[in-house]
């Protein structure tokens, strides 16, 4: 026998129930082995959570989607492998190691031990990969969690050497020297990958600069920069030599040259209207004329070509530091530069700006003067023109971004402090060479895990040559994206992002397979194996322990060819190499490959996409492509970003972060699941207890309630599980739609989880969910509260027995279809109602997804009648609305007409079914509008009036002289009609409808209704009973009773309502479960209730 059902459980804690009872029970084990050897597989490869700190909401959403699909292909008979991932090293993990040791620098690392700081990383990956696994757990994500994958692995880190010794062989490696990216705070360098995720707006303060012109007379070219400490290093200027500039004299005498257009640009305007990317406190940015008057105003003596202003020399702002004067540039020195004595001062000269790798102009009117300062060792374009045109560069920071020796009084302080900044701009301002300063806010590159600002720094670092990107593009357009767009995207960053720079100066994480040797070549090792075989030092010190740093640095190998002694490079690798590989380390391809031919390529790989096209999407695609030269996964399935519910970013700072475990005990897991399975994936979700509400609210508390309505009226009549279970064959035409939706709404939802569309297998459910509740359960309550029970030997009342039948298959198949979604008030349905069956299985977890004949036309007829019901019920609920109609009030007359076919065999139901719902006596179908309204027909002006112009004059005229009832017949038969030789259609027309007598109109696009709003005495006391009646089921439910209980009714009324009573005294008691009504003539104590103006006084007990 089923157990008797909560009608209003603690749903965190059934939750938690349930999960020490499928940990008592292996019901996971037994869950994961399910399909083995079924012949089909389905290889989810996953992308790792990063270990480092417990789960926030954000990472259980696409946790979510990953167990929901993996459950849902268990459903289908394919065997999986369940392998979850976790991404152990890197940066993110470094700098909270650096935090609980209160380091603030790079060195402090170096001071405090390379293999101590190491460890301690190790350690914090193992105590958060534990954490989240237990997260992951709570949040019902069935996973083997005896064979998660970490990046750290020994595995992972030799494949991606035999990767990286397969793109050097084909001569894809290169050490190269280039301007990047570089965190003063972590002293590392930041790919093109990483620095999107860090950008932040900012105000910075920035200059507008005085370059003084040689052999002009007090001429000088204007300069504006955001970074003042890049003009130590200055080189060159920029200008666009198609551009006008014009030569502007100011009272003082002093002469600018700016861009033409520059002048009065106002900068900025439209963000500083609407605020959009706008620093709060800073004031409207000033037009160059402005700052020209402020000095007393300016004409404008002359304009010229930018191309008459190419090599005119000028003195450099800081000219006197020694940095400035060493041949061939510093620290880095170019050689053919020094021999022929080439320092920075010598290339203080404007060049063309010329166009940047897309075509696009480097110099540009609009925002600055039109004349750009160029520092080749502190901007990665400055260095790149700088090339092009053989200029030295001057890169004067260190790694913790302070300024190196020969930058005279600035060594040692650092870029980006606030204090340098200042004394920079003294510096200029005592120079006479500061002409404005103001806060100027823009979108400025951050360490994306530590905060602090980027600096651009000349540095030597490790690349994969990646001019063989038409291989994964290739790849690219055989994949299924979902969104769609998404396969654009990841063009778009392959058409634009540069080589791929793998390496970085830190110290937990891939170290790098690459050994340097005195005559400058190198040697990548791609195995242990081979590591073992060069090495000639330090292999004791290093075996048995994993290849990271510091370990790994104190071997030295012999390179096979030349047999010159090598050191390893002290970087490590990027870490999207780390998850990039795991098609490839998780799969045995090194050991195994019969077994990675049977899981790779993937079937699915899937991970929020803001920034996953650049990151793991791209490393996977890249590392995949190229070591097995063909498309590394089927399907990729992304989604956008959680928010908080007004839209917000979540930040622990701003205190609107939600941590998982917080929500999982508050809102309830299902709850949560729910509300991310529904949500549209390209959109950012929205999530707080009021939105988590509102789904409990609409899905979970009416799956529980028609649940518990069911079970515990089953216990009640001794309703047991059929002898197999199999979709039942009522005759009710309730059970038959009912059963038809249910089919339907199955066959929806697996179409929809295999084209990758949850949000609307979820809304679909949703839907039938609706249709169980409000229509299915509601017009058949009568059928369950019949008297009978299922006994042995009692007659069975078969009509009762099909309700139950039917409503129990459909509990059954929708927890099946429900539980890759919700997998715990699933769980928990199906066990208590297959309690008692044979047929059961220990789980519903253990059930494959349902599987139907194809639905047939007698279905879909029946669903489109009953549907007309519902609709044709609602439009006249909301006709007796607009006349202010109470529900329970019957009326006399509904009319209808559709335009939709129904199948005459129901419309006897479907006009029953309406009475029930609109409480009116008699229903029937018209087949001419003009019996439901009167049809007012005018010409849609607006829109004929361009089409016909002067011929609307005799349109108008045929057109009254029409019929308009049989014009609005013809026109929804054809939808267009012909009047003087002019086709119309039915948007030509403005179409109104008004009230016949004593009757109210409403309609849709399907159907027009039409109720009878006159009322006579009969159905207004039939209105007083339905409305009494009401209120003593009220009472009862206050008062405690249960649902089967049989009561005594006492009462006093006025001589109204008594003689109600008498009148429906029947169906009153009937309704009401009254044994017996009694009228007191005294007064009687009990509720109070207002009725029709007349009160009544009323007292139940239960009868004996």
């Amino acid at each position: 026998m089923f157990k008797e059902v909560n009608s209003n459980p603690d749903f965190p804690k059934l939750e938690n129930n349930l999960l020490e009872k499928w940990d008592k029970n292996n019901t996971v084990e037994e869950y994961r082995n399910k399909n083995t050897d079924s012949g089909k597989t389905f290889s989810f490869i996953d992308g790792p959570i990063t270990a480092n700190n417990p789960m926030g909401v954000h990472h259980a959403w696409g946790r979510t989607y990953k167990d929901l699909f993996q459950r849902f292909y268990t459903m289908l008979g394919h065997e999986q492998r369940y392998q979850n991932g976790f991404d152990c090293q890197g940066l993110w993990v470094e700098v909270e190691v650096e935090k609980a040791l209160g380091f603030k620098s790079k060195k402090e690392i170096q001071d405090f031990g390379v293999e101590k700081f190491v460890n301690l990383c190790k350690e914090r990956v193992n105590k958060y990969s534990a954490i989240q696994r237990d997260q992951s757990i709570r949040l019902g994500y069935w996973m083997d969690w005896e064979d998660s994958y970490f990046t750290m692995s020994d595995e992972n880190n030799y494949a991606i050497w035999g990767f990286l010794k397969q793109m050097n062989q084909s001569g894809n490696i290169y050490k190269g020297t280039d301007v990047v990216p570089w965190s003063g705070r972590s002293g590392t360098s930041y790919s093109q990958m990483e620095i999107i995720e860090g950008r932040k707006l900012v105000a910075h303060k920035s200059v507008f600069i005085k370059f003084k012109l040689k052999n002009k007379n007090n001429e000088y070219a204007l300069v504006w920069t955001t970074t003042p400490w890049t003009l130590t290093s200055n080189v060159s200027l920029l200008i666009n030599k198609n551009l006008n500039y014009a030569k502007c004299k100011l009272k003082n005498g002093e002469i600018y040259y700016v861009a033409e257009k520059n002048i009065k640009y106002q900068r900025l305007e439209k963000e500083f209207k609407e605020k959009r990317e706008w620093v709060e406190g800073v004031p409207k940015l000033k037009t160059i004329a402005q700052l020209f008057n402020e000095r007393g105003g300016y004409t404008v003596e002359k304009i010229i070509k930018g191309s008459e202003m190419i090599g005119w020399e000028y003195e450099g702002p800081y000219d006197e530091f020694k940095a400035a004067k060493i041949n061939g540039g510093f620290p880095f020195t170019n050689e053919q530069l020094k021999d022929k004595k080439i320092n920075a001062i010598k290339c203080h000269k404007i060049y063309d700006g010329g166009k940047d790798q897309e075509g696009n102009d480097v110099v540009t009117s609009g925002e600055g003067t039109g004349i750009v300062h160029t520092a080749p060792g502190c901007g990665d374009i400055d260095y790149k023109i700088g090339q092009k045109n053989n200029l030295v560069a001057l890169a004067p920071l260190d790694e913790e971004a302070n300024f190196i020796e020969n930058f005279d009084w600035l060594k040692g302080k650092n870029a980006t402090n606030s204090k340098t900044i200042e004394l920079i701009l003294e510096d200029l301002k005592n120079k006479d060479l500061l002409f404005y300063t103001e806060l100027y806010p823009h979108i400025y590159p951050h360490c994306w895990r530590s905060g602090d600002e980027l600096v651009f720094r000349l540095v030597d670092e490790w690349y994969i040559n990646m001019d063989w990107r038409d291989d994964i593009k290739k790849s690219v357009d055989e994949i299924n994206w979902v969104p769609s767009w998404g396969k654009q995207r990841e063009h778009e960053w392959l058409n634009n992002m540069g080589d791929w720079m793998i390496s970085k100066k830190r110290f937990w994480g891939l170290a790098l397979p690459i050994w340097q040797f005195e005559d400058n070549s190198f040697y990548v090792v791609g195995s242990k194996e081979e590591l073992k075989k060069l090495a000639v030092e330090g292999w004791e010190e290093f075996d048995g322990n994993s290849p990271h740093r510091p370990w790994i640095d104190k071997i030295k190998i012999k390179h096979p060819d030349t047999g010159l002694i090598g050191t390893r490079v002290l970087d490590v690798g990027n870490p999207w190499l780390d998850a990039g590989i795991v098609g490839f380390s998780t799969l045995q391809y090194r050991t195994n490959k019969e077994y990675w031919n049977k899981w790779f390529p993937a079937d699915l790989i899937s991970e929020s996409f803001p920034g996953q096209f650049r990151n793991w999407f791209y490393s996977y695609l890249t590392m995949g492509t190229a070591i097995s030269k063909k498309t590394p996964t089927k399907n990729i399935f992304s989604y956008a970003l959680v928010r908080d519910e007004s839209g917000a970013e979540m930040h622990k700072s701003q205190g609107n972060a939600i941590w998982f475990d917080d929500a999982a005990e508050d809102i309830g897991v299902d709850v949560i699941r729910w509300l991310y399975t529904r949500q549209n994936p390209e959109i950012n979700l929205r999530f707080g207890p009021s939105i988590a509400n509102e789904i409990r609210r609409q899905v979970i508390i009416p799956i529980w309630n028609i649940y518990s309505f069911f079970t515990n009226y089953a216990i009640l009549d001794k309703f047991t599980p059929p002898a197999d279970f199999k979709s039942p064959t009522p005759t009710n035409l309730m059970d038959k739609w009912i059963l038809a939706e249910m089919k339907e709404t199955s066959e929806m939802v697996k179409e929809y989880l295999i084209l990758y569309q949850p949000d609307k297998a979820a809304l679909s459910i949703e839907n039938f969910i609706n249709l169980l509740s409000n229509w299915y359960i509601r017009r058949n309550r009568r059928r369950f509260w019949k008297s009978g029970k299922f006994e042995n030997n009692t007659k069975i009342d078969h009509d009762k027995y099909s309700a139950y039948e039917t409503l129990y298959f459909v509990l059954i198949t929708l927890s099946k279809i429900m539980s890759p979604i919700i997998p715990f008030i699933t769980d928990e349905i199906y066990c208590n109602l297959t309690t008692e069956a044979n047929w059961k299985k220990n789980s519903v977890h253990m059930e494959d997804f349902p599987v139907f004949n194809k639905k047939n036309k007698e279905d879909e007829k029946l669903q489109i009648a009953t549907r007309a019901a519902m609709r044709i019920s609602s439009l006249g609920r909301s006709a007796r609305s607009k006349t202010q109609i109470k529900v329970r009030q019957p009326i006399n007359n509904l009319l209808f007409k559709s335009k939709q076919q129904i199948d005459p065999k129901y419309l006897e139901m479907i006009k029953e079914q309406v009475k029930d719902e609109v409480n009116v006596k008699n229903v029937d179908i018209v087949d001419e509008s003009y019996k439901l309204s009167e049809t007012n027909i005018t010409l849609n002006k607006s829109v004929l009036g361009p089409k016909i112009g002067n011929k609307m004059g005799d349109l108008i005229k045929e057109l009254n002289n029409l019929d308009h009832n049989l014009l609005i017949k013809n026109l929804q038969k054809t939808d267009s009609i012909n009047i003087n030789d002019i086709e119309l259609s039915t948007k030509d027309f403005n179409i109104e409808h008004d009230n016949l007598k004593d009757t109210e109109f409403i309609e849709d696009n399907n159907y027009e209704v039409s109720i009878e709003t006159k009322l006579n005495s009969s159905l207004i006391d039939e209105g007083s009973a339905r409305e009494l009646i009401h209120s003593i089921q009220n009472l009862r439910k206050n008062s405690g009773f249960n649902i089967s209980d049989k009561i005594i009714m006492t009462y006093n009324s006025d001589e109204y309502l008594k003689n109600i009573i008498n009148k429906f005294q029947s169906h009153i008691s009937e309704e009401i479960l009254a044994k017996n009504i009694i009228f007191k003539q005294s007064k009687t104590e009990g509720s109070s209730f207002q009725i029709n103006n007349s009160n009544i006084v009323i007292s139940l007990e239960i009868s004996n």
